[in-house]
């Protein structure tokens, strides 16, 4: 019996302290030129180890809720449990520093993260019509709310 191919899991949660996608975006570059030359590695911590590690790590993302939206996501490309200066145990999510903003999607806040399956996922702007990854945010996000997109 051949091996069954394990289907990509999704992470979820809140961008706090983000207004616009902009503002994750410049906090990156703000964390790459921070490294002067040495290798770049995007991490956020969480509080919480994920279980389904070989899911996430099959082509998963972090899908990221801003303003209540979501609105972007990076893709997940390591897991790594550790314990802080406090000995609590976290876990570092490890990124890809590319942010790759998608269709509007209304989140209620809720805490921490949770998983999200790409059945749930919203499309990437580049998959969803010609030039709507051109348009203004506020203009996109107007037509979001209008159903037109």
């Amino acid at each position: 019996m051949p091996d069954t191919p394990i289907k990509p899991l999704h992470l979820i949660k809140l961008c706090v302290g983000c207004d616009a996608v902009a503002d994750l975006e410049a906090w990156i570059t703000a964390c790459q030129h921070a490294r002067r030359g040495g290798p770049f590695e995007q991490v956020h911590t969480t509080r919480m180890t994920p279980k389904r590690a070989d899911e996430l790590l099959a082509g998963g993302s972090l899908y990221w809720v801003i303003k209540g939206q979501i609105q972007c996501r990076q893709r997940l490309l390591a897991l790594r449990p550790m314990v802080d200066a406090e000995g609590i145990g976290r876990c570092e999510l490890v990124l890809e520093p590319k942010v790759v903003r998608t269709a509007l999607r209304p989140m209620r806040a809720f805490q921490g993260w949770r998983y999200f399956t790409t059945a749930d996922a919203p499309s990437d702007l580049d998959q969803i019509g010609e030039g709507v990854a051109d348009m203004p945010e506020a203009l996109r996000q107007e037509l979001a709310g209008l159903g037109l997109i």
